[in-house]
């Protein structure tokens, strides 16, 4: 057994290597354009940006941005979460459903996201325009992948289901989360950065007051290149943490589901 785990661990460990030498010859690459630019106002060093984030982090407007942005952005990532896994339930029990939001989809995944932004500006305003634009970003990911995860269940398994009377949420447990699980997994994972990128980008369009959005668009507006990075460092660590974070607990909900099935069974 200890020799199976060692052997599991060695492609890890070897993956994780490759994974930190490719971040340290990017962070030389940049290293060296900075060098060679010879300008701060075009392109920063990486300690230069370094000093700068952490300068940042110690001011209190830095952690109300962050919060602000935060808050708006991942509820906009749930109340999309929610919405398409419900919208998703009743499309495979009312095909009407199905065939009314296949149109709203279709068009929110082919519209440029600042068509988008610009629109909710002029209807919501700006202050929670990242909530928005985070939850019309999600829906449709996270819908099409519940959908497609409810539709493929093993029909044989569901007329089990019925033949032995097993009740709506058992059935829901032991045969439609483990078909669903796989796909729900991968739509939230590209839903993620996802919502990340285009409510902070509706944030910076719309210049939402206090926001990170706004930090961006001002460090653009007086060319503070080193800020520029900073923010940009902060939104993907933020939005990388979270992922995995989120991805976790949906994994240990998946194990804790399949140890019950398999104690029942």
């Amino acid at each position: 057994m200890t020799a199976s785990i060692s052997k599991d661990k060695k492609p890890d460990l070897k993956s994780f290597i490759y994974r930190l030498a490719a971040v340290a010859f990017w962070i030389l690459v940049w290293e060296a354009l900075a060098r060679y630019v010879g300008s701060d106002l075009i392109i920063c060093a990486p300690s230069a940006a370094l000093k700068r984030l952490f300068e940042l982090c110690a001011t209190g407007g830095f952690w109300s941005a962050v919060a602000f942005s935060s808050l708006r952005i991942l509820t906009g990532f749930f109340s999309a979460l929610i919405v398409g896994c419900v919208s998703a339930s009743l499309s495979v029990k009312f095909s009407l459903i199905k065939i009314l939001l296949q149109p709203i989809t279709s068009v929110i995944k082919a519209t440029p996201v600042a068509s988008f932004i610009i629109l909710a500006i002029i209807w919501f305003g700006s202050r929670n325009l990242s909530m928005f634009i985070s939850f019309l970003m999600v829906f449709p990911v996270i819908y099409l992948n519940v959908l497609g995860g409810i539709e493929s269940a093993d029909p044989k398994l569901l007329e089990m289901a019925r033949v032995f009377r097993i009740g709506r949420l058992r059935t829901l447990i032991y045969i439609y989360f483990p078909e669903v699980l796989p796909f729900l997994a991968s739509g939230c994972s590209v839903a993620l950065g996802l919502c990340w990128k285009s409510g902070v980008a509706a944030e910076v369009i719309g210049i939402s007051s206090g926001s990170v959005g706004e930090r961006l668009y001002k460090a653009k507006l007086y060319f503070e290149t080193g800020d520029l990075l900073a923010w940009t460092a902060v939104i993907i660590i933020v939005s990388t943490l979270f992922e995995k974070l989120f991805m976790l607990l949906l994994g240990l909900l998946s194990r804790k589901i399949g140890g019950v099935k398999n104690d029942r069974a």
